[in-house]
């Protein structure tokens, strides 16, 4: 890997380490991606084919020593006392941990603006939010701190935060890595997945990860087709709506870009895109509320002083531990899945999602890969300058579809505009994650990588 070259060696000598601190720190004042941020000393050199690389390991992921937070005064200051399997199968590589970063709470938002324990800006402009949920990974490699980072995407966490920072962002296949070691949202949804300076790398990490895992039961064995056609037919929805001009130019751009590169274009339509957010929202709350369910305050977590007996213990921590998202997003969850609510809420919107799984199906067998926005927009400011909860949850249309079909989609950058990233996305049909990876070649290479002001490699030299 020529590209891991430049990365393999700064962790190996303690003029290097420095070198390296001084860079991340520098940037850490800026933008505020790590919650957690040590990188080790190895007492021999790593082996493996990513021996020595760094990165970052966003906080609702359990790595052995550090911090599991979530984001949320809940958890603040547990250690995790083990590793998830895709952390491990890294480290089994040669890879190694320098920290952990910043999310919104336990993965509900779009910003990273949720999280109760720090503030994480954009790299490019400190102004704009670095997306979410898994914003402090894509702000981290976006700023030259890792090559790579693991998030997770329960409903565009990796893709949009990477589309915002300028970077490659994966969301797998649902089941091709274990989720052993994620702390759970929404089950069904959500999956790590790899935010990563190049294709390559989020390839290669990828090889690494993915695999069925004994600890995980929603774990698959990975079994691609091996067709990788070499003219794709790339599929552009027809008649897409509320895009900002600068995401609508990009869209355009690259469908044109896309015939330069011998792909065929044709124009599609989903005919379920207009209730993937109501369907995506109504199963995600749901599952939020069973999962969350076990925060209560007794075994770990907070636990508030002054309390007398158990109901109070839960109340407490539950009232005082959770952000209001979290709390919103609970409070929905508890409202569908009542007697008497859940076929007219819960069944229905599980239904809607086979009926957007038989759709997308029927999509790939006319088209091989399909082509979207990430976002309507590019980042957006922090606060009440920027776009409301409820805005922001509307937004999610382009990337929610991919979670509730299991599919995989990987953003790309594509260039920037009045100094802010674009990024759009790839989808493919389950386990054909190199047809991604192949497109997103093509595209690089003809569209440069751009980074943000104060983006530097001369400290590894």
């Amino acid at each position: 890997m020529n590209h891991s070259a430049r990365w393999s060696n700064v962790l190996l000598s303690p003029d290097r380490t420095e070198s390296y601190l001084d860079y991340a720190r520098g940037w850490e004042k800026r933008i505020g991606s790590f919650l957690e941020l040590s990188p080790p000393v190895p007492a021999s050199p790593p082996r493996g084919d990513l021996a020595g690389i760094p990165f970052a390991v966003k906080d609702n992921i359990a790595v052995e020593g550090f911090n599991l937070t979530c984001g949320s005064k809940m958890l603040a200051g547990l250690k995790s006392p083990y590793t998830a399997t895709a952390v491990r199968r890294l480290q089994e590589a040669g890879a190694l941990v320098v920290g952990k970063t910043n999310l919104d709470e336990f993965g509900m938002g779009s910003s990273t603006d949720t999280s109760a324990l720090a503030r994480t800006s954009n790299p490019w402009d400190t102004s704009l939010v670095a997306g979410g949920s898994s914003g402090g990974s894509a702000a981290a490699v976006a700023a030259g701190i890792v090559p790579f980072a693991l998030g997770s995407d329960t409903g565009g966490s990796i893709r949009q935060p990477a589309a915002f920072c300028g970077i490659y962002g994966l969301k797998p296949t649902y089941g091709a890595v274990s989720r052993y070691g994620l702390v759970a949202y929404a089950s069904s949804l959500e999956g790590i997945g790899v935010v990563a300076e190049s294709v390559g790398f989020a390839r290669r990490v990828f090889e690494v990860i993915r695999g069925i895992d004994p600890l995980d039961h929603s774990s698959v064995e990975y079994l691609p087709s091996g067709q990788t056609p070499p003219r794709p037919r790339l599929g552009v929805v027809r008649g897409l709506a509320g895009l900002s001009g600068e995401i609508e130019r990009a869209y355009r751009r690259a469908a044109d870009l896309a015939r330069g590169l011998g792909m065929e274009v044709s124009e599609v339509d989903l005919k379920t895109f207009d209730y993937v957010v109501p369907a995506y929202y109504t199963i995600a709350t749901a599952e939020a509320s069973a999962n969350l369910a076990r925060f209560n305050g007794i075994r770990y977590g907070l636990r508030p002083e002054g309390t007398e007996n158990p109901e109070q213990l839960v109340k407490g921590a539950r009232n005082r531990g959770f952000g209001d998202e979290v709390k919103l997003r609970i409070l929905l969850g508890t409202y569908v899945l009542r007697s008497g609510f859940q076929d007219r809420y819960y069944v229905r919107a599980q239904k809607i999602r086979t009926a957007i799984r038989n759709d997308l199906q029927a999509l790939f067998g006319a088209v091989d890969l399909l082509l979207l926005p990430v976002f309507p927009t590019a980042a957006f400011k922090h606060g009440e300058a920027g776009l409301t909860p409820f805005q922001q949850k509307l937004a999610d249309r382009f990337t929610v579809t991919a979670n509730l079909a299991g599919i995989p989609a990987l953003s790309f950058p594509m260039g920037s505009e009045a100094g802010a990233p674009l990024g759009l996305q790839l989808l493919a049909p389950a386990f054909e994650e190199e047809r991604l990876f192949r497109a997103a070649e093509s595209f690089a290479e003809a569209v440069p990588l751009e980074h943000p002001p104060g983006y530097s490699e001369e400290w590894r030299s």
